[in-house]
């Protein structure tokens, strides 16, 4: 796996973020049994960048705690079946890994939303990851037919990690 990792803004977590970040799209590759070595791009940046890239490219006028860019386009979410080598659009030619997307991660909205909801900003910053990964792999949640599916798939992997409340 390839995990190319950025930070736009400060990061004063208390814990190997960057370390977590890499286990956790890991984990979410082989929770999904992904067939393929994949490259996956994560960027830590505050409220006022996420809220610049929503604003270009969301046409949403706020920062949010998450942004996902999948770079693959599932008929079915989690259905890999349509990767083939042979689709170079897919893989980088460089390191032959299929190339799943970005996620941006608003650092601020990590702290916020961990004291709002009363746990960790491990644990939140691991949900959103997840999260992430789940959008990469093309699950949603925006009809009560998605939603449950990708709830119970977040809720798996991060008891599986023993990442809880």
């Amino acid at each position: 796996m390839s995990f190319c990792f950025e930070e736009e803004c400060m990061v004063d977590f208390d814990f190997p973020y960057q370390v977590l970040a890499e286990q956790v799209i890991d984990f979410c590759l082989d929770h999904e049994e992904f067939p393929y070595a994949a490259e996956v791009n994560l960027t830590l940046t505050d409220n006022e960048g996420i809220h610049a890239i929503n604003r270009e490219y969301r046409r949403i006028d706020r920062p949010t705690d998450v942004l996902s860019f999948p770079m693959l386009s599932y008929s079915a979410p989690g259905d890999f079946s349509f990767l083939n080598r042979e689709c170079e659009d897919d893989f980088n030619p460089d390191t032959g890994e299929a190339i799943l997307g970005d996620i941006i991660i608003s650092v601020d909205k990590v702290k916020e939303q961990a004291a709002s909801y009363g746990h960790s900003e491990k644990r939140e910053f691991a949900f959103l990851i997840v999260h992430s990964m789940l959008h990469l792999f093309g699950y949603d949640h925006m009809t009560e037919e998605e939603a449950p599916v990708m709830e119970e798939k977040q809720r798996q992997i991060l008891e599986a990690m023993n990442i809880l409340r």
